[in-house]
């Protein structure tokens, strides 16, 4: 079957639905699963959006058509679906385009949590099928679809994580784009009371009618913090339409950088359990290892993506992990990312300090100088990485290359790496000053750019 490349992506398939995918997509992506793997059940589940039930429809077809049977979960966050093939030990399938535009659809596939397949485990192999159409045989007995309303054990599964009784009472305004994380915390807060949710956007709707998805957006989460302080709250929370990222606003209206996130909380897990590893990603500022290294922990970077942070945490045996987009990841939940479980981490670490998140904002922030992720399009990516060879590298203190080129100066350093899921470039940059920090930043850039 003729079908078009360029949705078979490093981590999932996906495209714009009507142009790129197809309800057929959806057919031969289900017979294809079902020839890699040889599953007897699988698990599928959706997310909100205008195609979804289609592709849903679509997939099932090709799945049961040879003989495969489904727990069909319905439409659910990521993390509630990667708690279901969790607990059945189960592969599944999960339609949804995470924070991409409306027109956008596709699969995310689990081999067997934590791992899912990936484009040189697994989604390859499914191209190669669906090209060739070399699928399973039609079975005699069509698969059988049974439901599972999975919320409740899911529900469950979060509060088992703290104490909720030891939270204080909080104010907090939580923006979920009407993804799928709003009914999930609808439920959940009718167990912690003494939370003061304000809910914006929580009902499902995969026309995104109040802004676009992707909350590292500046422009997609300008509304909660300007509500935030006007409102007096505590804290705001923002969740991406599938659910399985976390974003934070200070109760001044400042984002939370994923960096400073995931050394605020590696602390808070190394209290819980000394001594124990902590994956963090290549990209992070240096108050992640400081951090880590500070409260007793091991400190070990990785390069960027789930597969390699799930596959590093189980052979380290770690606790957490943490990337500067906003995934966080937990032994106590499979070695997952989720939405929902980092706000209560954060909630619990709160509540056990004397500080408040801007109070511990304020002194990174004294230490660290960071840029931010910054994309530039439509450069060569292997010509800005000879370019940045040839004029840093012989600077440079310490050069890393597991994910694009990493270069550490001494009082500034900075990645340079090609995007796994978009034709862009990423820059990060770190200084020991906001005016260095700064000065390096335009610096780089302007090599990126020339190319």
């Amino acid at each position: 079957m003729t079908v078009h490349p360029g949705i078979f992506k490093s981590y999932d398939i996906r495209g714009v639905y009507g142009k790129e995918i197809f309800d057929e997509t959806g057919v031969a992506v289900g017979k294809a699963f079902a020839k890699v793997l040889q599953p007897k059940t699988v698990i599928v589940g959706r997310d909100a959006r205008i195609s979804s039930p289609a592709l849903h429809d679509a997939l099932i077809q090709g799945l049961t058509s040879v003989g495969v049977n489904i727990i069909d979960v319905g439409m659910v966050s990521t993390d509630m679906y990667y708690f279901a093939c969790a607990t059945k030990k189960l592969p599944g399938i999960m339609i949804t385009a995470s924070h991409n535009p409306k027109e956008y659809n596709g699969f995310k596939m689990v081999r067997q949590i934590p791992y899912l397949l990936s484009g040189d485990e697994g989604i390859q192999d499914i191209k190669k099928l669906i090209e060739d159409d070399t699928f399973p045989p039609i079975a005699k007995t069509p698969g059988k679809v049974e439901t599972w309303q999975v919320m409740p054990e899911f529900i469950q599964k979060m509060l088992s994580l703290v104490d909720t009784a030891k939270l204080k009472p909080m104010k907090i305004l939580c923006d979920t784009a009407n993804g799928m994380v709003g009914p999930t915390l609808t439920e959940l807060l009718k167990h912690i009371p003494q939370i003061k949710m304000v809910p914006m956007y929580f009902d499902p709707d995969g026309t995104f009618p109040n802004h676009a998805g992707d909350p590292l957006m500046a422009e997609n989460r300008k509304e909660l913090q300007e509500r935030v302080p006007k409102e007096h709250a505590d804290l705001g929370f923002a969740f991406d339409p599938d659910g399985d990222r976390f974003f934070c606003i200070d109760k001044t209206g400042r984002f939370v950088s994923g960096d400073f996130m995931t050394a605020l909380l590696a602390q808070y897990f190394l209290k819980k359990s000394p001594g124990s590893a902590i994956i963090y990603d290549i990209r992070s500022s240096h108050a992640v290892p400081d951090l880590i290294k500070k409260a007793g922990g091991k400190a070990l970077y990785e390069r960027v993506g789930h597969a390699y942070i799930k596959k590093r945490m189980k052979n380290e045996n770690a606790i957490f992990g943490g990337e500067v987009t906003g995934h966080y990841y937990f032994a106590d939940f499979f070695y997952c990312d989720s939405g929902v479980a980092p706000m209560l981490f954060l909630m619990d670490l709160l509540s056990g300090s004397t500080q408040t998140l801007d109070q511990m904002l304020d002194e990174l922030e004294k230490t660290y100088f960071i840029s931010g992720e910054i994309n530039t399009k439509g450069v060569d990516a292997k010509a800005v990485f000879e370019q940045i060879e040839k004029i840093y590298a012989p600077q440079a203190k310490e050069i890393i290359r597991i994910d694009g080129i990493t270069m550490k100066m001494g009082d500034w350093h900075f990645n340079v790496r090609a995007s796994n899921t978009e034709p862009l470039v990423r820059l990060n940059v770190e200084a020991t000053s906001a005016k260095l920090m700064e000065q390096k930043r335009d610096e780089v850039l302007a090599v990126i750019r020339k190319q």
